[in-house]
């Protein structure tokens, strides 16, 4: 068995429809937008599936955006009770073996460490496993006995596990685990040989304690697209380049350094209420089948220079800016709502 990266063929990835039951029923047209454009983007390249607390609802949003030009075919809506639409951080981890077996392992999902209701959120996997086992040829891992969000942890697909320490000894998560207790659980688990865990990294606004997939993510070839700032006066000069530091001397497997792709940090965006910062990334990218999908915000040159950034890490690949601005005011992007299923040989082409 091994973790795929994210750049592995995938059957399908999953979204959840913001509804106004959730956090989003200030914004929720204008969100809403933005779910219609990811929705857009990846079903003109592959399955997707929505968890929808309205399928009717979903339906019409999809049927009555003028000019949205998704592949009708590849939407499967599938009505499912949640909290929030934050899919990366509750949804199914898939772990594949050579003989194209897949195992959907459920880790228990706490809000972020109790910050947030999730009881709803936690139970999304158990309810949507009948509809994926008659579509799937997937096995059930029950692994609630740990604390894991998706976005907490990035693979290269090799046996490399990449995570902050900020974030998984949390103590909010798994208090009665040690640091070698944890990294013995995740090697067992999703089969992984090494995990490098990061100390240094943050951003303003953050509720997920350091995500690493807002912070740097594994790309093709021994690539590690990373965030940096330029400004030595913001206040994320000194934390991000103290973990750029500690990715410059981090060793592949076979003992060679990692080629390194500093991304911008966006210019302050600030919640139009509070005006607190909010975590405005581009590490916060999606891989699909023959695209990646790039959050914006509106900032012309740091959205083109990330744009050319990915390109670079996924040659042969369509880059696809997606404007992120409204994802964002809820502290989240596009790899935030969104998770892949990757394709094993036993579903077929």
């Amino acid at each position: 068995m091994h973790l795929p990266p994210e750049w592995h063929p995938q059957a399908f990835v999953q979204i959840t429809w913001p509804a106004p039951h959730t956090d989003w029923a200030p914004t929720l047209p204008e969100v809403t937008g933005c779910y219609l454009r990811l929705a857009e983007a990846i079903s003109q390249h592959q399955p997707l599936l929505i968890l929808a607390s309205d399928k009717d609802a979903v339906k019409d949003a999809l049927n009555n955006q003028p000019g949205w030009r998704g592949d009708a075919r590849n939407v499967h809506i599938l009505p499912c009770p949640y909290d929030d639409t934050w899919a990366r951080d509750y949804g199914f981890i898939t772990t594949l073996s050579p003989d194209g077996a897949a195992q959907l392992h459920d880790f228990r999902f706490n809000g972020w460490g109790g910050k947030f209701p999730a009881q709803r959120d936690n139970a999304t996997n158990r309810h949507i496993l009948p509809h994926l086992a008659r579509r799937l040829s997937a096995h059930y891992v029950d692994d609630q006995d740990l604390v894991l969000e998706g976005g907490s942890i990035d693979t290269d697909g090799q046996g490399t596990l990449l995570t902050t320490a900020s974030c998984l000894l949390s103590p909010q998560r798994n208090p009665h685990l040690t640091r070698q207790q944890i990294e013995a659980e995740l090697c067992r688990r999703l089969h992984q040989r090494r995990i490098i865990w990061l100390r240094h990294g943050h951003l303003d606004g953050d509720d997920t304690d350091g995500h690493i997939d807002t912070l740097a993510r594994f790309c093709p070839n021994d690539t590690i697209a990373h965030v940096i700032c330029a400004d030595p006066h913001d206040p994320h000069y000194e934390p991000l380049n103290a973990m750029a530091e500690e990715l410059r001397a981090l060793r592949t497997p076979n003992g060679l350094p990692y080629r390194l792709l500093p991304l911008p940090l966006p210019h302050p965006i600030t919640h139009p209420q509070d005006r607190h910062r909010l975590p405005a990334t581009y590490a916060n990218f999606l891989v699909i089948n023959h695209a990646v999908l790039l959050p914006t915000y509106r900032q012309p040159q740091n959205d083109q220079a990330a744009q050319a950034q990915l390109a670079r890490a996924f040659p042969g690949r369509h880059i696809i800016p997606i404007d992120a601005t409204p994802l964002i005011q809820q502290h989240g992007s596009i790899h935030c709502a969104t998770m892949q299923f990757p394709f094993p040989e036993a579903w077929g082409q």
